[in-house]
């Protein structure tokens, strides 16, 4: 027995695997996150198919439905936003499921920290500036662990996206702040990347928590931190990829000596 845990993305119907499609297509019982998945998304079911929304479910509540419709031997994918694994709480469902002989299998989708870094045009590691992206989240109701304080994380200086932050955007500017980040670093904020009314802010450190503000934005966004965010990187020539330069070699491709 075996239930499908499916990244649907961040919001686009398109940006779901083939493989994530095929399975959502073929199931008989379709179980999604109906305050975060795109309904669109979910139409491409087979018309027979039970959808199922589970944002009202406790956990006790949502996997006995899937264990009961899994013993009936329909087939079941739990869609989830974005790539289960970040944020997805999918734990907790396997464990239970477990404990009831019922195997997931996890297929993952595009996470929204890729849709807002797409969005912003913007590569998160580069050359000579980062060369790390660390994918955490501010200390709100839920605590993080002592050694993974933003502040901490911070000192690194390197990209940072935050995730479920948005509502906590004076406690991560005060956070950089004493890790040393300067004023003007660059941020960018990403709201329901993907979707039809994306809104892209680009702002500073300085600015985030009132550029939040008069957006008015306290949910759905991806705030991306650090130098790599910087607009003006496209307009330079600096950090450069060693990659495609003549001059290096690997094994694909043979250098050629600078004159």
């Amino acid at each position: 027995m075996i239930v499908h845990i499916i990244g649907a993305g961040p919001g686009d119907p398109d940006l779901i695997t083939v493989k994530g499609l095929k399975l959502l297509q073929a199931a008989d019982v379709v179980m999604y996150t109906d305050s975060l998945v795109n309904e669109e998304l979910i139409a491409k079911a087979k018309p027979e198919a039970e959808v199922l929304k589970s944002a009202g479910m406790d956990l006790d509540e949502m996997v006995g439905i899937i264990v009961d419709r899994v013993k009936q031997g329909k087939s079941v994918a739990r869609i989830h936003t974005g790539d289960p694994a970040m944020y997805g709480a999918i734990l907790e469902q396997m464990v239970l499921l477990k404990r009831e002989g019922i195997h997931c299998e996890i297929v993952p989708g595009v996470s929204s920290v890729f849709a807002a870094a797409a969005a912003v045009g913007a590569e998160l590691t580069i050359p000579d500036l980062t060369q790390t992206v660390i994918l955490t989240r501010a200390e709100g109701r839920t605590p993080v662990p002592e050694l993974e304080k933003l502040k901490d994380l911070a000192a690194h200086r390197c990209t940072i996206a935050l995730f479920l932050s948005a509502t906590l955007t004076r406690k991560v500017v005060q956070e950089f702040k004493d890790a040393g980040w300067e004023d003007e670093t660059p941020i960018a904020v990403v709201r329901r990347a993907s979707w039809p009314d994306q809104l892209i802010i680009r702002t500073t450190l300085a600015e985030l928590d009132n550029a939040m503000r008069e957006h008015g934005i306290r949910a759905h966004a991806m705030i991306l931190a650090g130098w790599a965010l910087d607009p003006e990187l496209h307009n330079k020539d600096a950090h450069r990829s060693k990659l495609y330069d003549k001059t290096f070699t690997h094994r694909f491709r043979r250098g050629v000596k600078p004159e």
